[in-house]
């Protein structure tokens, strides 16, 4: 079998935010789309409410492109953002903000999903991070996805940087997930025997018109219907690019130790959907902090000694990718805590179910708007809006 190219493409959604109220931006100004599409020539597009902007890297194969390509996006939609008083923010929600006040984009595909899925739809106050990884083959591509949905929960565990809900504390390092699973099509990938058996399972709802095509099919890990890739979808967007950069180089080293494994004539274990939810659902509840349940012991255990585990699993592939250093910031992530942990820690202990103080809230959006550009080299143009707001 021929070796696949593994190459790597990550995408990323941003929420603009108003510097001086903290709120988000419902309709920021048409020219600054306009803007950052010229200087980004073509990688950036508009997403499904108009507070939001989508990302995409071209296809890479240095975890040093990903991540240049990713700070130059923060670095010049930030530049672009501050001209109108705005800043984006890597983060899959808003800690304060109202779905109900959140118009979305005029786009034919958008006014679409908006009148088939209702409000189902406009509560997708969310963003997430995408990672793809290309497998040519179409049989391995879904040999692997079988396989690697067992670490989708891992992935999620890392990521997760959405704990607030319209002012209130969730009890969920990720209620971006809760967000979604409302959407039809969504939630772990089902298992299938063959690319075939999987092309014949869409073609039913294509032609049933379910569905125009499989773009309208939204598992945490599926098959791309544009690339030929395998494309990660569960985890939430990371305000430190550091962050994003290690979890994508992760997941694309586990695809190789897992053709690694197929090219030995072994696999990974498959285990049911339903133990596999269990996990994603304590990832999703307690981020870097659960316990995730290794099924071969029928033990819980606690995810910064799976990581361990998972981070010499990967290590010939690392090595292989040359990304070492991507794979050990790893830990740091599990050290310091998510983004969803720092967030709970700047509001301190809240009561139940209850508001949260305005000015706590303010706060968590400095941090978020700080760390996205953190790291990114920004334009002074940033810091003189920050800090105009910070007089207003």
């Amino acid at each position: 079998m021929k070796e696949p190219s593994f190459s790597i493409g990550v995408e990323e959604e941003y929420l603009l935010v108003d510097l001086a109220s903290r709120k988000i931006a419902s309709s920021p100004p048409p020219e600054l789309f306009a803007a950052c599409e010229n200087a980004l020539e073509g990688r950036v597009s508009p997403e499904f409410l108009q507070c939001q902007i989508e990302v995409g890297t071209p296809v890479c194969t240095t975890m040093d492109e990903v991540r240049s390509e990713l700070s130059y996006f923060r670095k010049t939609i930030g530049a672009e953002a501050a001209r109108h008083g705005l800043a984006p923010i890597a983060a899959s929600t808003h800690p304060f903000a109202d779905w109900t006040e959140q118009p979305h984009t005029d786009k034919e595909r958008y006014n679409d999903l908006a009148r088939v899925m209702q409000v189902v739809a406009k509560r997708l106050l969310i963003c997430g991070m995408h990672v793809h990884i290309g497998i040519e083959d179409p049989e391995l591509r879904i040999d692997l996805c079988n396989q690697i949905t067992y670490f989708l929960p891992h992935l999620l565990a890392l990521s997760t940087s959405s704990p607030f809900w319209r002012g209130r504390v969730t009890g969920l390092r990720s209620y971006r997930l809760s967000v979604f699973n409302e959407l039809p099509r969504t939630g772990l990938p089902p298992r299938f025997d063959s690319h075939e058996g999987y092309r014949r399972t869409i073609d039913t709802l294509i032609q049933a018109g379910a569905i125009e095509d499989a773009t309208k099919i939204w598992w945490d890990l599926r098959p791309s219907d544009r690339f030929p890739t395998l494309e990660m979808r569960i985890t939430d967007v990371c305000p430190c690019v550091d962050d994003t950069v290690a979890i994508a180089a992760l997941f694309r080293c586990l695809c190789r130790m897992l053709y690694r494994l197929r090219r030995a004539n072994q696999r990974w274990r498959q285990y049911s959907g339903f133990l596999l939810a269990e996990n994603r659902w304590q990832a999703q509840r307690h981020g870097s902090t659960s316990e995730l349940i290794d099924f071969g012991l029928k033990k819980s255990i606690a995810f910064r000694e799976l990581i361990e585990e998972i981070i010499e699993l990967v290590a010939p592939d690392a090595e292989f990718f040359g990304c070492e250093a991507e794979i050990a910031h790893i830990r740091k992530i599990v050290e310091r805590g998510t983004s969803a942990e720092r967030q709970l820690a700047l509001v301190g202990d809240t009561p139940e179910d209850s508001l949260i103080a305005t000015e706590k809230l303010e706060a968590v959006v400095d941090q978020l708007v700080s760390e996205t550009q953190h790291g990114v080299a920004s334009p002074s143009g940033v810091a003189a809006a920050q800090t105009a707001s910070s007089r207003a």
